[in-house]
């Protein structure tokens, strides 16, 4: 069963495509109104440890050793991960974050861990 997973810049507009718009962020958005993030769910848990966060600081030549970490902090995040798993049951998730780099963030890497772990 293939995920419906996308991801997006919580700063741009939301969209009736969006599905269920879920933060993966620790931290909330500089600037941003929970108003206007039109959340189904703000999933703290499920982002890096704020120790992994500032090791990596955005640096994409620490991009690979990053996953890497992450995985093993989702690996022993089940109950979390099982969350998420759930509402991707119920159709399309679009994991949001607020960093600058579209490439390297958090929310790239769950997307990736989750479409190679399917099921919790």
């Amino acid at each position: 069963m293939g995920h419906d997973i996308a991801v997006k810049r919580i700063y741009e507009p939301p969209s009736s495509s969006d599905g269920q718009r879920v933060l993966v962020d620790r931290i909330w958005p500089r600037g941003l109104s929970k108003e206007h993030a039109t959340l189904t769910l703000w999933l703290k848990d499920i982002a890096p440890s704020d120790e992994l966060r500032k090791w990596f600081g955005h640096e994409p030549a620490r991009w690979a050793e990053f996953r890497r970490r992450y995985r093993a902090e989702l690996d022993g995040n089940g109950e979390v991960v099982a969350q998420l798993h759930a509402l991707l049951r119920d159709g399309k998730v679009t994991l949001l974050y607020g960093a600058h780099d579209e490439a390297h963030n958090n929310a790239v890497a769950l997307a990736g861990y989750l479409l190679r772990h399917p099921r919790a």
